[in-house]
């Protein structure tokens, strides 16, 4: 090999082993740098706290007492049986009033709505309720229900379709844009969504009233699911009986915000039972399609012992009936446990000969906060408040706001205390959660309404942009 050939081959030689020794160091490189550790860079979210601005107190009554079918002529037409006499306070809130019309063509069964404003970014503390009798030969008894917020979704657990009631669906929109409602209807077959409870329309301010029977006729224990769109709405149920041509009452259910596990009723009255009849009833539904529910159901009173509880599978999407006329006769809350959400009311009658009457119990909802409960005019209004077991007692302060002095209760675990009260706005404020209802049970008089607590107040709110 000349020189010149032998030199090219060595520099040939040295700069492949030298890009070797780079590319080696290269992929050593580049092997410990991802071992290695690398830097991190963490940016916290911007977190901002507001505050919403708190919505107007809107109560929405249930209005006069309604006759459907008075006359051969207008089998369908609605007239007015009995006025409501509504007490509302504060005076010093300064609530605003409206009317929901359209149940009547001659504004007889309009409707009336509180609205109070927000003040110094805080809503308004409002409270109402109304009650009627009715005394005529086709139509008697005594109601008495609380002016309500609209809802979205309600559960009417109350009436029937069978011969001789005459019941009523009424459906309320304080609103400013019209209501879509979808009315489904869970009976003896299951559930059933019938083309005249569907696409309703319920225009703002406004009412419409559907008879049950043609939501579902013959329907002996109906429950009455209740979906609003576009805006909520003030869901009841306005029943009224008739056994062999003799009145037998009427009433005005309050209507169930949603299902739960566990329900409570204060105040039931049970008055009494006659010749085999039914006296007090209690009216459960599961209204999941996949899974029965198992319930407790157990009825103490103020100063009567707590029966036994009673144990029963309610069947998915089938509402159930349980006899409670052993009870001995008094004022008792009943608690319901469940393994599935249900829903519940019960119902109970002064008698079944002339001139009795009936109400229909809703179920009410915790009440951990002060707030302003009404209680309707009526004879024997008293005020239940029940606590729960795990609770323990609890201390209840009632204050009315038109003067007078304060009154408290104590209710002990697991118990209930009943303390009559005068028409009126009242402060309620509990130590711990209670559950709270108004009860009346006078001669041929007879009815109660859940209290529900006011809306708590809007607390702040993290956005992230």
């Amino acid at each position: 090999m000349s020189d010149r050939r032998l030199a090219r081959w060595a520099s040939t030689s040295a700069r492949v082993i030298a890009g070797s020794a780079v590319a080696a160091a290269v992929v050593v490189g580049t092997v410990a740098g991802i071992a290695a550790p690398w830097p991190t860079l963490v940016a916290e979210p911007v977190r901002v706290q507001v505050t919403p601005a708190p919505a107007d107190t809107v109560l929405a009554c249930d209005g006069p007492v309604l006759a459907l079918g008075r006359s051969a002529e207008s089998a369908g037409a609605l007239s007015v049986a009995a006025a409501p006499d509504i007490v509302a306070g504060p005076d010093t809130a300064g609530a605003e009033t409206s009317a929901l019309s359209g149940a009547t063509t001659d504004g007889s069964g309009d409707a009336t709505v509180f609205r109070a404003v927000p003040r110094d970014r805080t809503a308004t503390a409002y409270a109402a309720a109304g009650s009627a009798t009715a005394a005529s030969a086709d139509l008697i008894g005594f109601s008495a229900s609380a002016c309500r917020p609209p809802l979205a979704e309600s559960w009417l657990v109350a009436g029937a379709s069978t011969t001789g009631a005459n019941d009523l669906v009424v459906l309320g929109n304080p609103g400013d844009v019209a209501a879509t409602v979808q009315l489904s209807v869970y009976g003896a077959q299951g559930v059933t969504s019938p083309p005249s409870g569907a696409g309703i329309v319920v225009p703002a301010g406004g009412q419409r009233v559907i008879p049950l029977a043609g939501l579902a006729l013959g329907e002996e224990s109906p429950v009455v699911r209740v979906v609003a769109t576009g805006a909520p709405v003030r869901a009841s149920l306005q029943a009224s009986l008739t056994r062999v041509l003799l009145p037998g009452g009427s009433d005005q259910a309050a209507p169930l915000a949603q299902a739960s596990t566990s329900l409570v009723l204060p105040g039931v009255a049970v008055v009494t039972t006659s010749g085999g009849d039914a006296g007090t009833l209690l009216r459960l539904l599961s209204p999941g399609a996949d899974s029965s529910a198992t319930v407790t159901v157990t009825a103490a009173g103020s100063s009567i012992p707590a029966e036994d509880p009673r144990t029963l599978t309610l069947p998915a999407g089938t509402p159930t009936s349980l006899d409670l006329s052993n009870l001995a006769p008094g004022t008792y809350t009943v608690a319901i446990d469940a393994t599935q959400p249900i829903v519940g009311g019960a119902w109970s009658t002064t008698g079944f000969g002339e001139g009795a009457d009936f109400a229909w119990y809703a179920p009410a909802p915790s009440f951990s906060t002060p707030g302003l409960v009404a209680v309707a005019p009526g004879a024997g209004a008293a005020v239940v408040i029940a606590s729960g077991a795990a609770d323990g007692p609890a201390q209840v302060t009632f204050t009315p706001q038109t003067g007078g002095d304060p009154v408290t209760v104590t209710v002990p675990a697991g118990g209930s205390v009943s303390a009559s009260v005068d028409a009126g706005v009242y402060e309620l404020v509990p130590d711990r959660p209670v559950h709270a209802a108004v009860s009346y049970a006078a001669p041929g008089a007879l009815a109660g309404y859940p209290l529900w607590p006011a809306d708590a107040a809007a607390g702040a709110l993290t956005v992230l942009p």
